[in-house]
């Protein structure tokens, strides 16, 4: 899993079949203070967060472990929102 900050939305009206029905939000990595690291990415929205939150990401084939999204041409997903950290 790895840290991350929800800064944006994105709608895509066309998109593979498979993604249809799923929540697109921008995320960028951050570091165990909170700092920035890393590029923009997109991940679907498992949990419902919010552009501010941060957020737990998975990537590559753990986040497609239920029937329905097996087949899913999903690579990045945001599976949990962070309430607090301590380091």
């Amino acid at each position: 899993m790895k840290l991350a900050k929800v800064i944006g939305t994105v709608v895509a009206t066309r998109k593979d079949e498979t993604l249809v029905g799923h929540k697109l939000m921008i995320i960028r990595r951050i570091d165990g203070n909170g700092n920035f690291i890393d590029l923009e990415e997109v991940a679907v929205d498992y949990v419902g967060a919010g552009i501010g939150e941060l957020v737990l990401v998975g990537q590559g084939s753990c986040v497609r472990v239920d029937k329905r999204k097996k087949e899913a041409v999903i690579d990045m997903a945001i599976i949990g929102i962070i309430d607090t950290m301590d380091i």
